[in-house]
């Protein structure tokens, strides 16, 4: 039996700790976007090594996309991309499911 590799394309992005809750939570941000503190002053169990290792491979999943604003100081915000949000959209099944079945 072959696995189907959407699905398993899929669970190599969500399957890693924290990738899942970063995108929801940009997602609930204006703009879909957040600096790097604010994320983790949001996130406080995450380590900042582990937040910064995530954010760059949601960067290069295409899913959210590193902005640098110049000036002094210089700003850096991490948003959503057109996929990004569209990945919020289909999490939202998954959501109501956990609402309905998980027991605590």
């Amino acid at each position: 039996m072959d696995i189907c590799p959407y699905l398993e394309f899929s669970f190599q992005i969500l399957g890693k700790k924290w990738n899942g809750l970063i995108v929801h939570y940009l997602s609930l941000c204006p703009g879909g976007a957040a600096r790097f503190s604010e994320l983790k002053k949001d996130l406080p169990d995450i380590t900042p090594r582990a937040l910064s290792s995530r954010l760059s491979e949601l960067v290069e999943y295409g899913l959210i996309e590193k902005k640098v604003s110049g000036g002094s100081p210089v700003m850096i915000s991490y948003e959503l991309t057109e996929k990004g949000f569209a990945l919020t959209k289909a999490l939202e099944p998954v959501q109501k499911w956990a609402q309905t079945y998980k027991t605590l």
